[in-house]
């Protein structure tokens, strides 16, 4: 997505339902195996996380994130979103969380974000929602409000705009990035090869997704936590920042692409796990991860801070041992 949005033709055209569990990870695949999602049950008391992912991507972006709290024992659900506009996405989602029993923490990259916020509201099982990279849009605004207020964002130029006829006989348009842009504008800090099959893997994303007005903000009511990707050059840092400021959200910030949970899954994986214990973010935990400068908008209380770095140092020096994330489309 993008911190400066265009205005494409509403479509309205329903997305597919679907989804998927990320699957084991496969170093180099391109979009890894998925398989339909069981309705959680946790029985250990933590709640299910749902991942939900951006444009131009498929849930296998996730893999490497899905993994890591998988391993921590938590139930993980990746559905797909249809990318056909924030109204029909964000309606497919709550759906798709009927399936799911007990707690959950509502995860969102990108586009994805505006998805869960809106999807979430009333939704008393969702406990906590998780913004990467993402938009968080108020009721009443549109990624293009968002998109507005800030400049320096690179996606604009880069996309690809593709009108498609709908069932009805109307015209819709598709938008896509040009694949010799996708790596400076969403993924950065991916190597070359892998942002070539990110980029020859996208789907694109209805030109809806940037023009429909959110109906509700579930961060007004539900705990949020944000990531800000410093280098960002979709949803760029200062947009990113002001979200998290108006949520009240405890936030992080990582040197990372808009890519951030493919580049720095033990970065976003351990702010999952803070959104699920409802801590406040923990700079030093994710500090001892190489994901680069992070700052803190919440205070922690010392004890707390040296228990969950201890912790944090000892699971994230298992995670490095434990194979990364295989690359798939999530932005």
């Amino acid at each position: 997505m993008t911190a400066s949005t265009p205005t494409a033709p509403r479509a309205r055209t329903a997305g597919r339902r679907g989804r998927t569990v990320a699957a084991a990870l496969v170093a180099a695949a391109v979009a890894a195996p998925a398989i339909p999602a069981a309705a959680a049950d946790p029985a250990d008391g933590k709640p299910t996380v749902v991942l939900v992912h951006g444009a131009f991507a498929d849930a296998s972006g996730w893999n490497g994130v899905a993994q890591r709290l998988r391993s921590d024992g938590y139930q993980v659900v990746v559905p797909a979103n249809p990318l056909r506009g924030l109204a029909s996405d964000s309606t497919h989602l709550a759906g798709e969380l009927k399936g799911v029993r007990g707690p959950v923490v509502l995860v969102g990259h990108s586009y994805g974000g505006a998805v869960i916020s809106n999807a979430a509201a009333g939704n008393a099982q969702v406990k906590s929602l998780v913004f990467v990279s993402a938009f968080m849009p108020d009721k009443g605004e549109s990624l293009s409000d968002l998109g507005a207020r800030f400049t320096g964002g690179r996606l604009n130029s880069a996309l690809r705009p593709k009108p498609f006829k709908k069932a009805d006989g109307t015209e819709g348009t598709d938008l896509s990035v040009h694949p010799d842009r996708f790596r400076e504008v969403l993924a950065a800090d991916l190597p070359s090869d892998t942002a070539a099959r990110l980029a020859a893997a996208q789907r694109p994303i209805s030109g809806d997704a940037f023009t429909d007005r959110a109906t509700a903000a579930a961060w007004r009511t539900i705990p949020s936590w944000a990531l800000v990707a410093t280098g960002d050059k979709a949803v760029v840092p200062d947009l990113a920042r002001f979200e998290a400021r108006r949520a009240k959200s405890h936030t992080v910030e990582v040197d990372a692409s808009h890519s951030a949970m493919m580049s720095r899954p033990d970065a976003v994986a351990d702010l999952v796990r803070q959104a699920a214990g409802g801590r406040a973010a923990d700079t030093s935990a994710l500090a001892s991860m190489g994901t680069g400068t992070l700052v803190l908008a919440g205070l922690v209380g010392l004890a707390g801070v040296a228990a969950l770095t201890g912790v944090g140092l000892v699971a994230a020096a298992r995670r490095r041992r434990a194979a990364d994330g295989g690359p798939g489309p999530a932005l």
